[in-house]
């Protein structure tokens, strides 16, 4: 398919109403997720589904990096997780998946913190996607200072579930309007005590932050995230592509009333 100009979003709950970068230009669009033990599963390939196929069938330029601490590849096992939640898990499950790291964060800090004759390094991210998961309860001291000393760099982040906690511990939402995982809301809102927490949100966008209820909403935040930036047509024919039903409505969100906070 070829690829149509991007046109503004209508606002819902947005303080972006326009494209928060341009999806056509002289360099691919670089996309950068944060990866860490523990990570929620659904909170990394529901939104990298949409962008692969965005990337496969429209001719946009795009680019992927894995992000992680340390190199080699993360788990979503998490090997603390009966000491970070509740969890009942039988002593013999090995039930986890593992996605191969591009990059550590302290290598990718260097091109984002470089220029070449003032021009923005070639490998430098532009946006970055915050999965959550089990993991955000552990130490995540160096996801954390990696957020605060990058968002300065990025032209957008993406946040699904409790990932907000990440960015809300690295003092990037301060002052915003945000959402997280509604399950897990009262303690991801203690994270982030200068954040306005919406506890009735499917997703917000607040400048150029967007940030999702939990794990599920991440996809109808992605698809929100293109109909931002793409276009409204291309993210509503992604989504009949992937035979997906998309929730339109930022405000709808009955997990608020499931978990007593509506």
């Amino acid at each position: 398919m070829s690829a149509p100009a991007a046109s503004a979003a209508p606002s819902t709950n947005n303080t972006a109403a326009s494209p928060l970068f341009e999806v056509q230009g002289d360099k691919p669009v670089h996309y950068g997720i944060l990866l860490f033990p523990g990570f929620q599963a659904l909170d990394v390939f529901g939104p990298l589904d949409v962008f692969n196929s965005l990337a496969m069938l429209y001719n946009y330029p795009m680019r992927l990096t894995n992000l992680a601490a340390a190199p080699g590849s993360v788990t979503t096992h998490h090997p603390s997780t009966s000491t970070l939640i509740p969890a009942h898990a039988h002593p013999l499950s090995r039930f986890s998946e593992n996605l191969v790291v591009d990059r550590t964060l302290e290598e990718q800090l260097k091109f984002q913190e470089s220029t070449k004759d003032g021009a923005r390094n070639e490998e430098a991210i532009d946006v970055l996607i915050v999965p959550g998961g089990v993991g955000v309860r552990g130490d995540v001291a160096a996801e954390i200072d990696f957020i605060k000393r990058t968002y300065p760099t990025l032209k957008s982040i993406l946040s699904v579930c409790t990932g907000s906690t990440l960015l809300a511990r690295a003092g990037v939402l301060d002052g915003r309007r945000a959402t997280t995982n509604k399950r897990a809301y009262k303690w991801a809102t203690s994270t982030g005590p200068n954040v306005n927490w919406a506890a009735k949100a499917r997703w917000v966008v607040d400048g150029n932050i967007v940030t999702s209820s939990g794990i599920s909403a991440g996809i109808d935040a992605s698809y929100a995230f293109v109909a931002l930036n793409y276009g409204e047509d291309v993210a509503e024919s992604l989504a009949d592509s992937a035979e997906y039903v998309r929730w339109m409505d930022p405000e709808h969100d009955p997990f608020s009333k499931r978990w007593n906070f509506s």
